[in-house]
């Protein structure tokens, strides 16, 4: 066989073998988010998204790889290449697409505010009292502008801002109403305060991060995010999880 030949065969080999072994590393934040992402107790991820993740991928005929990222550092994560998509309850804002693309929703779902029964706090009487939120958040932002009078205290997790709460080192916290569904079943002595709005804070509701120069990938999402609808699996994945269209309006 002429050289030529045997590095055609070579180069046409290798080009397969990458096509073959090509993922798309999706991102999960490593924080226990339930019920959307967890980990159980053998270590493996389960919940909405990663449900929802495993459709998109099998709608899109692609290959997926999970990699843990914690939240704060998720944005850049992405941006720096070491993952192709976040998919972590990740809300479409306005100041986030100055850095990175979403594709359309996959769910919407309200921000509440919770506090002790016998705290008298809602979502306009937040005066001097200490508010937990989770950082990098909406629900930091939304604290940080509406409640300008109140201490707002960051964590690095949902579920540490929800200890603090149980431990009266903080007055209340805001989060995703379907987040704190399991705190509050499992904590009576909490709860809902205030259901809470601004569309210019939240959003529209939550997609897949995406890099802005991955036109590709964006299409290839949203086209899986529409088949999934229309076929019924995204209805079915929710039934599993919420007794209400997680989708939202």
């Amino acid at each position: 066989m002429k050289l030529t030949n045997i590095l055609g065969t070579v180069a046409a080999l290798a080009i397969t073998a990458t096509a073959a072994t090509a993922e798309i590393k999706i991102g999960f934040a490593a924080e226990a988010y339930p019920p959307f992402t967890a980990k159980n107790a053998a270590g493996e991820w389960e919940g909405f998204e990663v449900d929802l993740k495993n459709a998109l991928c099998a709608a899109m005929e692609e290959e997926c790889v999970v990699v843990d990222v914690a939240w704060d550092g998720i944005i850049p994560a992405l941006l720096g290449g070491k993952i192709d998509a976040i998919v972590a309850s990740m809300s479409i804002t306005e100041e986030r697409m100055k850095t990175i693309n979403f594709s359309d929703k996959y769910y919407n779902t309200p921000a509440v505010l919770v506090a002790p029964k016998d705290m008298m706090i809602d979502g306009t009487k937040t005066d001097g009292k200490i508010i937990g939120v989770q950082v990098s958040t909406i629900h930091q932002n939304y604290a940080e502008k509406h409640f300008p009078n109140a201490t707002v205290k960051t964590y690095g997790t949902f579920d540490e801002h929800n200890a603090d709460l149980t431990a009266g080192r903080v007055d209340a916290v805001v989060g995703d109403s379907i987040a704190f569904a399991d705190y509050l079943a499992s904590n009576d002595s909490v709860e809902v305060k205030a259901e809470l709005s601004d569309e210019e804070v939240f959003g529209p509701g939550v997609g897949v991060g995406l890099r802005k120069d991955d036109a590709e990938l964006t299409a290839k999402f949203n086209a899986a995010i529409k088949m999934i609808r229309e076929n019924g699996t995204y209805d079915e994945i929710g039934k599993k999880y919420f007794d209400f269209d997680i989708y939202g309006g």
